[in-house]
């Protein structure tokens, strides 16, 4: 998606249906690729005993990532490209220094400041205490190799402002390689920091090089990539209600990264909330809860620490990794803050936000209270985790509007926000659920009210004649969009309404899908049938299964399974310019899913493996 508006600059460089369930078939799932259960727990696993420094261009698992330059001279300082070829992934980065302008320096990568008001991050050599806590990492390793082969470079962690005993000083000395001579092939550099003190480090990395140690070269230029630190053990934060505390909250990052340079890389560092949301419900059913929690514990700290807002809405996406803010980074409010997606513009060298995804959608807040709700019943019984989901379900109560159903949420830039009035069918299905879960945890009738208002809404959405759901109202809140048909309008009508609809009516909305949406072994998001959007085909195998065609979820089941990864994982869609019918909210581009690993499809592969419906409750 490429919703695109500058608004923060930063430093960086370059239910069930238990009437008709059917039997229990064999799920025909391949035993030597892993299940999409277990590609979404390794996702997460990632981040259990690493900090990266660098992974790739602006994503979101990065640190330290501000950039000082060292040198003998503030002019004529070279740039490092921070999107150039790399080891592994997408990028990495490329450095030089002339030594006919300079005959020493080289850059600290730095955790710098974000003062409260402020938009541009800034600076800081220890004068403010916002040094990372790295206590535990054994060892600091990456890759570097150089252009030609024989470049000397010094690499280095710590130090920062030791040398003017500032306030808040790394806690650790500089820890160095010493000049170590590169050649044209990556190598793998350690620095051991097994002793080393290192609960505040301002200095994350370094490089710096000179001209005696390279004779005769005009120039250093050198490659490093894949920076990071390595614990020997999970890294925890502290809870409330947990003393022994948890491994990090993470939001798993929705696509697989793109080139930079792309239109698809504009999302490299998105994790959206639908997205995490589902996952952290497949793990939770898969019987992995601490994996679930981890997401619902980064939805709980978005909620609670959203840098304008304190209303119980959630945004539609946010930064992949650890949600929260760096130390020192405040909001316009004064605290920390949930870390919001975004890309850097090479033309005017900005990072830039996304409309869609500093708004809120009502139906990714529902899959948010849906997640909640699943992993306090049945991965840890945090009661944090219940209050977070009524937070939220009180946000949503606000948009209910007095002629049927609730309206689609709030769209556009903070301090301009305005409440959108159209209704979206998909979104009170997902209301249907997260109400009715919430009125049942909870025991409040407001919620349960909630959950029949919303279902009504759909039924009345729903043409007996065609067997299809309508995508809702347009912007006047009456009148039935008729222009997309869109595929989960009816599978997650089956899937959620249960026996409101008559075997016919369910029947009906099955042949409707089979007809206008098949297509090459799958189902299509629409009806112009251009690709396979795997997520749809996965809801429709579900679908399929709670109606009693067995022989139809196999079929689905076996086409989904013979195109997933070799991780486990599956691609949004089968082919790279699938269309919706729909375009990018705030723009006039057309809304697209490609051929890409996606945290959202593999969650719903998930859901048609395990045979469970994440509507049920």
């Amino acid at each position: 998606m490429k919703n695109m508006m500058i608004l923060i600059i930063a430093a960086i460089t370059l239910t069930a249906c238990p009437d008709i369930r059917a039997d229990d078939a064999p799920s025909p799932v391949a035993a030597e690729i892993p299940s999409a259960a277990d590609a979404l727990e390794k996702m997460l696993a990632e981040s259990d005993k690493l900090l990266y420094v660098y992974k790739d261009f602006v994503d979101g698992g990065n640190n330290f990532t501000q950039k000082a330059w060292i040198g003998d001279s503030l002019s004529d300082v070279p740039a490092m490209d921070e999107a150039a070829a790399g080891r592994l992934g997408t990028t990495g980065i490329s450095a030089e220094l002339d030594f006919r302008n300079h005959s020493w320096g080289g850059y600290m990568f730095v955790n710098g400041v974000l003062s409260a008001g402020e938009t541009e991050p800034k600076l800081d050599f220890g004068a403010r205490d916002a040094g990372l806590d790295l206590t535990g990492a054994s060892k600091l390793t990456f890759y570097a190799k150089g252009e030609k082969g024989g470049e000397r470079v010094e690499f280095f962690m710590g130090g920062l402002g030791r040398d003017v005993c500032a306030a808040f000083a790394d806690s650790t000395a500089k820890v160095s390689t010493g000049y170590v001579t590169l050649t044209r092939e990556w190598t793998r550099f350690e620095i051991p920091l097994d002793g080393k003190d290192l609960s505040r480090v301002g200095c994350g990395f370094g490089w710096v090089t000179d001209s005696v140690r390279n004779p005769g070269a005009a120039s250093a230029r050198f490659s490093v990539d894949e920076i990071r630190y390595e614990f020997a053990q999970s890294r925890v934060f502290p809870r409330n209600l947990s003393a022994s505390g948890q491994i990090l909250p993470v939001f798993p990052r929705s696509y697989a990264p793109a080139p930079p340079g792309t239109d698809a890389a504009v999302i490299n560092n998105f994790a959206y909330l639908y997205d995490g949301a589902a996952a952290a419900m497949a793990l939770s059913y898969a019987g992995k809860p601490e994996r679930a929690r981890q997401i619902a514990d980064a939805i709980v700290y978005a909620l609670r620490n959203d840098r304008f807002f304190g209303d119980g809405r959630l945004r539609n996406a946010y930064s992949g990794g650890d949600p929260r803010s760096f130390p020192g980074w405040l909001s316009g409010k004064g605290g920390a803050f949930a870390r919001l997606p975004g890309f850097y513009s090479a033309s005017d060298k900005t990072w830039d936000e996304d409309y869609y995804a500093v708004s809120t959608s009502t139906g990714n807040v529902a899959w948010a209270i849906m997640a909640l709700c699943e992993v306090y019943e049945n991965a840890g019984r945090d009661e944090d985790y219940l209050r977070a989901a009524a937070e939220a379900g009180d946000f949503v109560l606000t948009l209910f509007d007095n002629r049927g159903g609730f309206t689609g949420g709030y769209e556009g830039w903070e301090g301009g926000q305005t409440r959108v009035t159209y209704k979206s069918t998909e979104h009170n299905i997902d209301l249907i659920t997260a109400f009715g879960r919430l009125g049942k945890l909870t025991g409040e009738r407001k919620y349960a009210d909630a959950s029949g208002q919303a279902k009504a809404f759909v039924l009345s959405m729903f043409d007996k004649t065609r067997g299809c759901f309508y995508t809702g109202t347009t912007d006047d809140g009456v009148t039935i969009s008729r222009d997309v048909l869109p595929l989960d309008c009816c599978t997650w009508a089956l899937l959620a309404l249960g026996d409101s609809l008559t075997a016919a009516d369910r029947a009906a909305a099955l042949r409707f899908i089979e007809t206008n949406m098949a297509v090459d072994g799958g189902f299509d998001f629409n009806t112009d049938r251009d690709g396979v959007w795997n997520e749809g085909t996965a809801q429709a195998a579900l679908a399929y299964k709670i109606c009693g065609q067995s022989g139809k979820y196999a079929e689905l089941l076996a086409y989904l399974n013979a195109n997933r990864l070799p991780d486990g994982a599956i691609t949004a869609a089968d082919r790279d310019g699938v269309t919706t019918g729909f375009t990018v909210s705030g723009t006039d581009l057309p809304w697209l899913y490609n051929k890409r690993e996606h945290v959202g499809a593999t969650a719903w592969l998930a859901f048609a493996q395990m045979e469970r419906n994440p509507f049920a409750y």
